[in-house]
């Protein structure tokens, strides 16, 4: 049993979605304090409330501080950890280029540990709490990965990447070694702890119509677990789609033909969608993916938020480490605003924190867990210093209310803005 704490500060939560809402902050309350407990947040509320609830349990001032939900990053490839910020590739070159060479490397379990740890470090240190992770085609990449977290209580997610074509031959695995490998991987770590596994075909472009076959065979077998992949990034990736799939309507149908389109699938980017797939993907609930900073990085687009978000899409938000450029959710709300702004659609920042929390938290169906603070809820929070630079401090000291106060954080923050962070109830030692 762990030590209870009350969080004292400007504590953010969600009564729904600021998307939905006549205005988004109205979508958001303010409060005192949060109880915390066992790992769980047992209430939220008027601070004197909240000492009464847990008369023994220890009081943490972050007075002038935005306590909020840990961030959710819902589409990362943590074996890229090394090679993030890489220069001046689009998207085919980049695999090629980068991220191959450097998968390779993951079937020495030893250096698979290491980049695992150093990957939960840096994004910790960034208030990330939960991630949704691709993993290399290598079993160990897995099992170093889920190690790592298991060993911090962490709530994460992650998959063994699938691929038997258009990748060099030692990053090839064929469609029954991708079923039997990622079988026995399910039966050793889904819903082991706070760990979930995900379906992690790459992309229709590196799997064969039997290995997309054979993956969706494996998601009707376990369909409690995620399916995770990726859809029209970039127009070039498109094409080399309809080229190999000649009969397919879209490139959504080369999933949805196999079995690979459900409420529990993960679609990354989703950039150039047709009329048909938009359609698809909402009728199944299926969750899009925002990558913005990875989008302006490897040059693949401007993700449509409002018109998706209109048509009731379920939309996460992640960094897409290393394609994207930062491991920081706060540099992707602020990519996330600045895209926003090239449509003609800014966002609000209570919608681009409920985007990084509860959003992502929904499309990987977690929304009941984690992503945001009430009662019940995993303890994972984060705690934002509002004035943790002089340029922000000086703008946010003019501030007239909370959110013109953490919009100077949400644009210029990094990792000095993180005050704190909680995972599982337990603050978490900063490692910088």
């Amino acid at each position: 049993m762990g030590t209870d704490y009350i969080l004292k500060g400007h504590v953010l939560s969600f009564a729904g979605s600021p998307f939905a809402a006549d205005r988004p902050e109205d979508a958001a309350r303010l409060l005192d304090a949060v109880a915390v407990q066992n790992g769980k947040v047992a209430g939220a509320g008027p601070l004197a409330e909240m000492q009464a609830l847990l008369p023994k349990a220890e009081t943490v001032d972050h007075s002038g501080k935005l306590i909020m939900a840990g961030f959710v990053d819902a589409h990362v490839h943590y074996p890229q950890t090394a090679i993030i910020a890489s220069w001046g590739k689009r998207l085919i070159d980049w695999l090629n280029s980068y991220t191959f060479p450097e998968e390779m490397r993951f079937g020495d379990r030893a250096y698979a540990d290491g980049i695992a740890n150093r990957y939960l470090d840096l994004t910790a240190a960034h208030g990330t709490t939960t991630a949704c992770s691709y993993c290399t085609i290598h079993s160990e990449s897995v099992d170093a990965f889920f190690t790592a977290a298991q060993s911090r209580g962490q709530r994460v997610v992650a998959g063994k990447t699938c691929m038997d074509r258009n990748a060099p031959e030692e990053l090839r695995d064929t469609a029954q070694s991708a079923y039997d490998d990622s079988d026995a991987l399910i039966g050793r770590w889904h819903g082991v702890d706070r760990l979930e596994y995900a379906i992690t075909p790459r992309f229709s472009p590196t799997s064969t119509p039997a290995q997309l076959e054979a993956m969706g065979a494996l998601w009707g077998k376990h369909p409690e677990c995620l399916m995770q992949t990726h859809l029209s990034e970039q127009t070039d990736e498109i094409e080399w789609v309809r080229s190999l799939f000649p009969q397919a309507r879209d490139y959504l149908d080369t999933y949805e033909e196999f079995g690979l389109l459900g409420a529990r699938g993960l679609y990354g980017h989703a950039i150039h969608l047709e009329e048909r797939e938009r359609h698809r993907l909402r009728d199944f609930g299926a969750a899009l993916i925002h990558c913005p900073t990875s989008n302006t990085f490897i040059g693949s687009g401007l993700f449509d938020m409002a018109g998706l978000m209109a048509e009731g899409q379920r939309i996460g938000l992640a960094t897409d480490t290393g394609g994207g450029s930062s491991f920081s959710m706060l540099r992707t709300m602020a990519a996330a605003y600045e895209i926003g702004q090239l449509r003609g659609t800014p966002l609000h920042a209570a919608q681009l924190l409920w985007l990084a929390t509860q959003g992502s938290a929904t499309a990987l169906r977690m929304e009941a867990k984690i992503g945001n603070i009430a009662p019940g809820m995993e303890a994972d929070l984060v705690v934002l210093d509002l004035a943790s630079a002089p340029a922000i401090a000086q703008r946010s000291a003019r501030a007239e209310d909370i959110w013109e106060a953490v919009f100077p954080t949400i644009m210029m923050g990094d990792d000095r803005a993180i005050a704190g962070v909680w995972i599982g109830g337990r603050p978490v030692e900063q490692r910088r």
